[in-house]
């Protein structure tokens, strides 16, 4: 796309109050796909890489204005008065932009998420090489209920928008405008004004209505008395000039997008997604050729996954990175690293600060966070792995726990290379232990292991004997040791007697073979 065929400015409308979402938070601030409505409509307009993009707010200002210029810093705010209407909306973005600007100025809205740049771009291609003075984003519908209708006189040109309830009275009344309801092109809302006819025709717009605002689509009827040519461009992917305006329409919308972003993914990407109907992908995750995407599978935020690994069923990633033929199974994790070829799951948990080096295991029920697992290192089972570094090709034992706060600090463990670590270790923060260590079932690792030792911290075992018939009289314990007790006196009687015999025979065997 040529330089010309950019908008010199795109305005996007956020200043609505949305009482149809039913919601204490700002429609704009409705995420799908992982964005924000608004950071939808925000980056569509930003990347036809216009030199101004402006966005109007209004309610819930505090919040909605600083998300805006997080998701795009360089976008102008503009406040709208009291003064209600898109109309109105519109004017105060320009009044926020140079006032010396020249060419196209795109509007659209802030609750269109499925927008797309080329869109934008093709709606100023059109407008330009026509001449307009405003072009009106259009589609047809088989059913338009409810929506203004496209008005063309007989030049084919756009006469004006004829809002539903209009057309139904047109229909009672007779004249030009009698057919108006039989017409399926509707207006999006979305425009290609000359910003010149845009600036001075919103001058000449009044709150002369029943609702006493000031509408962007009297601007067409005034830009057209005063010489200028009003046109339209149709798309077929109304999806895209869908609004959102309460729960149900954001759910079918965020759907919509998500299939969108599968579809992708499998045609450009060249990944794998088994059943789409369960899987949900962000708008922004990356997905490498070959990656199976199993059911239940949530990737989110900036998720990236890298070529040929395995991602589920039963999985959430958020913000997380996979490497090449990773496999990642009912797992949950988030700001984590997943290295090349490592194992993660079933039924881990990698927090923030999470690293798992390639080739190495997290394996089940294990939870780990702001830790490194170096390359081919096992952490296989029941295990909490916090404020660790581990090195490589080092073995973790079942039901290991890194106690790493001591009630005011967190403290780090560090484990070195080829460690052979036993079952059911504690490791009391701050600590190290030396390459090629070992350490023996039940330690309580409390101070440094040299490279190379065997630590152990196991106390002589004591057996209380008939502690549950004193203790634990009269209950099902008790009778069961007592009943074991009994039968195990009666085994060593009939042992005893056992013993003697042989121990007779054992004799004259002996003293046979003696003399033989």
């Amino acid at each position: 796309m040529s330089a010309s065929r950019r908008p010199a400015a795109v305005i996007v409308l956020a200043a609505g109050d949305g009482t149809r979402m039913k919601s204490d938070l700002n429609k704009m601030l409705h995420r799908i796909g992982g964005r924000t409505l608004v950071a939808h409509a925000l980056l569509a307009a930003a990347r036809t890489e216009t030199a101004h993009v402006a966005v109007t707010v209004r309610a819930q200002r505090d919040r909605v204005a600083p998300h805006v210029s997080e998701v795009w810093p360089d976008a102008v705010i503009a406040d709208q008065d009291e003064v209600k209407g898109t109309g109105r909306a519109a004017e105060c973005a320009l009044g926020a932009l140079p006032a010396d600007l020249t060419g196209t100025v795109l509007v659209t809205y802030g609750d269109t998420p499925l927008l797309t740049t080329e869109t934008l771009l093709e709606l100023t291609a059109v407008h330009e090489g026509a001449g307009n003075a405003v072009t009106v984003l259009t589609a047809h519908l088989e059913d338009p209920t409810g929506y203004g209708r496209v008005y063309r006189g007989h030049d084919d040109t756009v006469h004006g928008i004829i809002e539903h309830k209009d057309a139904l009275q047109a229909r009672h009344e007779g004249g030009d405008l009698a057919h108006a309801l039989d017409i399926t092109e509707i207006n999006s809302g979305i425009y290609a004004f000359d910003v010149e006819v845009l600036r001075a025709s919103l001058a000449k717009v009044t709150t002369d209505n029943a609702q006493g605002e000031k509408y962007l689509t009297d601007v067409l009827a005034i830009a057209r008395a005063d010489g200028g040519r009003v046109d339209s461009h149709s798309i077929e992917d109304i999806w895209q000039i869908e609004g959102v305006n309460d729960k149900v329409q954001l759910a079918r919308m965020g759907k919509e997008l998500n299939r969108r972003t599968l579809d992708r993914l499998m045609r450009e990407s060249g990944a794998i997604v088994t059943d789409p109907d369960t899987t949900w992908v962000d708008a922004e995750v990356t997905v490498g050729r070959d990656t199976v995407l199993e059911p239940n599978t949530q990737l989110l935020g900036a998720t990236s996954i890298g070529a040929g690994a395995t991602i589920g069923p039963d999985c959430t990633l958020k913000d997380t990175e996979v490497g090449d033929g990773a496999s990642v199974v009912r797992a949950h994790t988030e700001l984590a690293v997943i290295g090349p070829k490592a194992t993660v799951g079933p039924y881990s948990y990698l927090r923030p600060g999470s690293e798992v080096g390639p080739d190495a295991k997290i394996g089940t029920f294990v939870e780990t966070k702001n830790s490194q697992v170096g390359r081919g290192t096992k952490v296989p089972h029941l295990s909490y792995v916090g404020d660790a570094t581990i090195g490589e090709y080092s073995n973790i034992g079942a039901a290991s726990v890194f106690v790493n706060y001591d009630g005011v600090k967190k403290h780090h463990t560090t484990i070195g290379n080829h460690v052979r670590m036993g079952s059911d270790n504690m490791y009391v923060a701050p600590v190290t232990v030396g390459d090629g260590a070992g350490s023996g079932a039940g330690a309580v690792i409390r101070k440094d292991v040299p490279p190379g030792a065997l630590a152990i911290s196991v106390a002589p075992q004591r057996n209380i004997e008939g502690w549950a018939l004193d203790k634990r009289a009269g209950t099902p314990q008790a009778a069961a040791a007592e009943a074991a007790l009994a039968a195990r006196a009666g085994e060593n009687t009939q042992d005893d007697n056992t013993h003697d015999t042989d121990s007779t025979h054992d004799t004259d065997t002996k003293g046979e073979g003696a003399t033989a």
